[in-house]
Order: structure tokens, then C-alpha cells, then sequence
């Protein structure tokens, strides 16, 4: 009898190829504006920064990514691009359609493709669910099967349970710590409970719905924040219960949380990744996939009524703490439920300085017990002695591979409170960092500060042929600008120039590099970063002049009469006029690296694969004429659709 999470496990592996197809597909369709020889930040000027070696090998492995490589079949840093997000793509499709050939070896290699577009990526891929993408994925390799015979289906393993928990680990440390850094972060609306009466409106790329969350009564948004602490911070320690239903309680309020977040922010694949994450917690009884056993009634009904018992008391415990901690009370003269924080920043340390030993030691013996249960089930339910002896040699080496993985990511977990990270032994910091540099064990913090209280920031770029005259503005697909157009719903896609230019937003010009090469581009009039933005103001030629404004963004009223979704005020100049005569402009943009003298460089010095440049370059023809949204759905929905006829 093997355990029971087969299905589970195939359930996980099949959604990891969805995410994976997803980021590559998402990627892929932007990269020409974001990464090409005309692009905001070419990739062959960051490659020729780093060259140095004789060799692409020997670069490679000074700085592990896969675009060193393809000069080897003929292709630029350019087409290599490219290439590397298809093979990505056609690779995660394989996956979802072909549960054979869904193994570490697919695996592995969509990791390594990740990681070399990541490499590559610069600002643009510098986001947390792009590196929680790689660690998910490198634990996917370990879950996977190793499957060498391909023409069968790979069977489930004893200790596919430990494989499964690194996944609940992970899960259980970004929940964690996304919750936490909310508080330590000491961020005034996070303490007021008042973060959401400014989220809704200053995320990034917010959706339709997000706006009628916005206009909800205060006290509403008030309980939802601690709600969201609640889930956050306590419902994970849900994730090691032995009782099933506990477990499953904790995995469908994260769900929850996720969906609410999908529906009114576009967040990519970051809440379908965190779901995936989730299935960790489930079995097959869940997915009515347990097969049927014969088992002693009485003994079940007994540990039926006593796991009742315990997830009763633990319920009520976690509804009082909620209610006494958040000082919740019902105010029935005007149907409202008050909610504030009923504990001090000083106490809150102190409990964090005590529970952060408790999470590891509860981890501990959490990973212990799968080990322990997977070494019993090889002894016990493997009928011969060769089956026995190969399945506990498989379950040793798994436990070794888990004790390591989960010993290197106590150094990120411990990152939200410095007494717990200063009393690990130096061997562990050691450990995490000759393999920091793969991405594959990182810390996590989502908002942890709120960002636009007040209004959100919005840079507006114009553009004029006329220095003091007729300016027009470049509008964005996604982000907001026209005060009349809805906010998009865009997800799983993720336009990465219309995120960083939120972040830019926050600060200034100088501190944002590639803004500078963006307004460049827009001035060139390169038709691939054109593309990123939406139809150019000036169809015909270029501007002559840029600047870029800064503007305060509010929704709208909820009984406006007008049928804007966004009013703006407190206009500053955030970028002065620039054009391309303009020597200090075009000094920067060389000290940056984007303006560069031609100079012959061997592994950029051509496409000499013909067949496969006009194979590249077809394909790009015929993705460009489909948004980058449909683009994505598309082939979401072709392997959903393929794989269950």
C-alpha cells in the first residue's frame, strides 16, 4: 500500500506545468520591447558587460544561464532570448498533455530555462513570485518521478509524502512570512487596520472589482486586514496538524485569500502558484481518488469523534484569539463590527522572538514523522525483499535530499527576526550561501509596506514636436493614464514595463535607469517597445521632445455622476523635456550602457541558423498579432482542453 497522495502529487505536478507555461508564454510576448537589440534594456549589452571569457562554456559557468550557450546552434543573445521562452513554452505544454514524460528530467529543464531568462531578465524579472517560481520549480524536480521508461506511467513512491512536505514548508514560509513583515514593517496602516482602505486603489494594475471593493464601508476593510493576519500568520500552523480536517481547513481559507487577491489585482501567476502550493495540504480522499481498504469501523469512528473533539476546541480557540486580539465587537446601532490591534508593537516582537524556535522545531518533528511513516511503509507494505530493500534505499536518499533543502531555508525563514537567524549554526549560513546564488531557497515578504497612502502616484510621459505646445500623452495598455478607461483584468499575464513603471512611480528617474532608456526608445520611435505600450500618439514619426509627469490618482466617487473611474490631481514635472540632441540625455544613457559604439563582438556576431532564425522569427509574426493576454489564455486553455479529451 502506498500512501495516500498519488493523485496528489500528479494534481501538483500538472498545475507546476500550467504555472511554468503561463511565465514562459507571458515572458515570451513582451520580450522584443523589454530585452531586444532595440528594446528598454538590451540583453546583449548585459552579456557584453560580463564577457570576459574565451568561451560561451566558460562563461557559463562563471554565470549559469543557458543564452551563453546558444551561440553554439547559430543564434544571438537576441533570437537566443527567444528561443529559450519558446523551448519553455513547448516544454510546459509537453507536461500538462503527457503525464509520461511529466518527470524531474521535464522538470529539470524548465527550471533551467526559468532561471536563464531570470539571469537575464534584470529589473523586469526582479519580483518575489519570479524567484518563489524557481524555488517551487527546483522542489518540482525532487517530487517528480524519475521516470526512464517512458512508455509507461511513472507509479507513486513511499516517500512521496517527504518530496510533498518541502512544498508544505514552502508554503508555510511565505504565508508566514508575508503575514509577519506586515507587522514588523511597522507600517502605520497595517497597525491601523486601515491598509486596505488605500490597497485597492494603489496596487500596481488593479481590476474592475477592485474598485467596488474600494468604496466597502471602513469597518468592513478594518476586519478583512485581520482577517488577512489571521490567515496569514495562525492558519499556517495548521499545515503540520495530524487531523486531515484541520489541514484542509487551513488550505481552503489560503484559497480563499488568493482568489479574493486574483480578482481584484492583476498579480500574474502569483495566486495560482500560491494555490498550487496549497495542494500540499490535500490527499486523494480530497480529489475522491482514495482507493477503498477495508478498515476496522469502530477504530475509525473513534478517531473520527476524537479529531472532531480536537478541530472543535481549536476552532473556538482561533475565534477567540481572533476576537480578543482584534478587539472585535458588534455595533448594533449602526450594523458595524469594529475591529483595532489589542497588543503592542514591544509585545508583538517578543512573541515573534518566541515562536520563530517553535517553527523550526515544529518542522522538524513534522519532517521527522514523514520520514519515520515513509521508512515504515517500505518495510511493511512492500510485498518482496528486493522491493523493500530498493524502496528504502530510494526513501534514505529523499530524506537526505529533504533534511538538506529544509536545513539551507532556515536562513531565509529566519530573516523576519534576527535573534533566530543570529543563533543558527554558522555551517547552515555556509550551506545556504554556496547555493544562494540558484535562487533555490529565498525569503518572502509581500506588501509589506503600504505604498500610496493618499493617492497613488501615476507617471504620465507626453510627447510634443513642439517645445512649449501640443503635448500629447502615450497611453499604456494596462496601467491607469485615460481617466475614463476601466482598469484591465489581465491575469495570468503579467506586462512587466507597465510594473516597474509603478515603482517608478515611488521614486525618482535617477534610481529607475532603464526610464530613461524607455523615453529614449519612445524617441527613436522603435516599434517593438511601442508595442508594449499601446498605439503611439504619433503614428506617423516620432516626437521630438519627451517629458514625463507626475500625477495623484483617486477612484472616483461611488455616486459620481460621471463616468470616469479615476479622477487625478497634484500635477509635477517628474521628468524634465529631453530629446535626442540633448547631450547630457544621450551622456547617461552611454554611462547606462544602452548607447554603445559598434564594436564586433564574436557571441553576438550573428544568426548563422537560418532555418531556425526564420522559424523564430515567423513565430513571433504570428504571436504579435494576438494581445498578450489572449496569447497566454490561448494556450492555457488548448492544454487544459487537450489534456482532459
Amino acid at each position: 500500500m502506498l500512501s495516500i497522495i498519488s493523485f496528489t502529487r500528479d494534481a501538483f505536478l500538472w498545475c507546476m506545468s500550467l504555472v511554468y507555461l503561463m511565465a514562459f508564454a507571458s515572458i515570451y510576448h513582451q520580450a522584443p520591447g523589454l530585452y531586444g537589440n532595440d528594446g528598454i534594456l538590451p540583453i546583449r549589452n548585459k552579456f557584453f558587460q560580463l564577457q570576459g571569457m574565451d568561451t560561451p562554456e566558460e562563461a557559463f559557468y562563471k554565470n549559469p544561464t543557458i543564452l551563453w550557450l546558444v551561440y553554439r546552434i547559430g543564434l544571438n543573445f537576441q533570437t537566443g532570448f527567444d528561443f529559450v521562452c519558446l523551448l519553455g513554452v513547448l516544454c510546459s505544454f509537453i507536461c500538462m498533455v503527457s503525464k509520461v514524460l511529466r518527470d524531474s528530467f521535464m522538470f529539470a529543464a524548465l527550471w533551467l530555462l526559468y532561471y536563464s531568462i531570470y539571469k537575464a531578465g534584470q529589473t523586469f524579472m526582479w519580483f518575489q513570485w519570479d524567484i518563489l517560481l524557481l524555488e517551487a520549480g527546483f522542489l518540482t524536480i525532487i517530487v517528480a518521478p524519475i521516470n526512464i521508461l517512458k512508455w509507461k506511467d511513472p507509479k507513486p513512491r513511499q516517500h512521496d509524502a517527504i518530496t510533498m512536505w518541502l512544498v508544505k514548508w514552502l508554503l508555510f514560509r511565505l504565508m508566514f512570512a508575508s503575514g509577519v513583515v506586515k507587522l514588523t514593517s511597522q507600517c502605520p496602516t497595517w497597525w491601523g487596520l486601515t491598509a486596505l482602505d488605500w490597497h485597492y486603489e494603489s496596487q500596481c494594475i488593479p481590476t474592475p472589482l477592485a474598485w467596488y471593493m474600494h468604496h466597502l464601508p471602513q469597518w468592513f476593510n478594518a476586519l478583512s486586514t485581520a482577517a488577512v493576519y489571521v490567515i496569514e500568520i495562525v492558519l499556517p500552523f495548521l499545515f503540520f496538524s495530524p487531523i486531515r480536517n484541520l489541514r484542509i481547513f487551513s488550505a481552503l481559507m489560503q484559497i480563499k485569500l488568493m482568489t479574493l487577491i486574483f480578482l481584484t489585482g492583476n498579480y500574474n501567476f502569483f495566486n495560482i502558484l500560491t494555490v498550487v502550493l496549497t495542494i500540499s495540504l490535500l490527499d486523494d480522499k480530497f480529489f475522491s481518488k482514495e482507493q477503498h481498504k477495508k478498515t476496522k469501523i469502530v477504530k475509525n469512528e473513534l478517531t473520527r469523534i476524537l479529531s472532531l473533539c480536537v478541530s472543535s476546541v481549536v476552532y473556538i480557540a482561533i475565534l477567540y484569539a481572533s476576537i480578543y486580539y482584534f478587539d472585535v465587537k458588534i455595533n448594533s446601532t449602526n450594523f458595524s463590527i469594529k475591529s483595532r490591534i489589542n497588543f503592542t508593537e514591544a509585545t508583538f516582537f517578543k512573541w515573534l522572538k518566541g515562536i520563530m524556535p517553535f517553527t523550526i522545531h515544529l518542522a522538524v518533528v513534522s519532517l521527522i514523522s514523514e520520514i519515520v511513516a515513509a521508512l515504515y511503509r517500505c518495510i511493511i507494505h512492500e510485498k518482496s525483499l528486493v522491493a523493500k530493500m530498493w524502496s528504502t534505499i530510494q526513501c534514505v536518499l529523499i530524506s537526505a535530499v529533504a533534511i538538506y533543502m529544509f536545513t539551507i531555508s532556515l536562513v531565509p525563514h529566519t530573516a523576519v527576526e534576527n535573534t533566530a537567524r543570529n543563533n543558527l549554526w554558522p555551517v547552515v549560513s555556509e550551506w545556504h550561501q554556496k547555493t544562494d546564488y540558484l535562487q533555490i531557497t529565498n525569503s518572502y515578504g509581500l506588501f509589506r509596506r503600504m505604498t500610496g497612502v493618499g493617492g497613488r502616484p501615476e507617471i504620465i510621459i507626453e510627447g510634443s514636436n513642439h517645445e512649449f505646445k501640443d503635448w500629447k500623452a502615450y497611453e499604456f495598455h494596462y496601467k491607469p493614464g485615460n481617466l475614463s478607461v476601466a482598469p484591465p483584468f489581465v491575469a495570468p499575464h503579467q506586462p512587466r514595463l507597465d510594473w516597474q513603471m509603478w515603482f517608478a512611480s515611488l521614486g525618482s528617474y535617477n534610481y529607475n535607469p532603464w526610464f530613461l532608456n524607455l523615453v529614449y526608445r519612445l524617441l527613436q520611435g522603435k516599434p517593438e517597445v511601442m508595442n508594449l505600450i499601446g498605439q503611439s500618439p504619433f503614428p506617423d514619426k516620432p516626437p521630438k521632445y519627451i517629458r514625463a509627469k507626475r500625477y495623484t490618482y483617486h477612484y472616483t466617487p461611488y455616486n459620481s455622476s460621471k463616468k470616469d473611474w479615476w479622477t487625478r490631481e497634484n500635477e509635477e514635472e517628474y521628468l524634465p523635456i529631453v530629446h535626442l540632441e540633448m547631450k547630457q540625455f544621450t551622456d547617461i544613457l552611454t554611462q547606462t550602457g544602452l548607447i554603445q559604439e559598434d564594436v564586433s563582438r564574436p557571441l553576438d556576431s550573428g544568426n548563422d541558423n537560418i532555418f531556425l532564425v526564420k522559424l523564430l522569427s515567423v513565430t513571433r509574426t504570428y504571436v504579435e498579432k494576438l494581445s498578450a493576454p489572449l496569447f497566454v489564455n490561448s494556450l492555457v486553455v488548448t492544454g487544459v482542453c487537450l489534456n482532459f479529451l
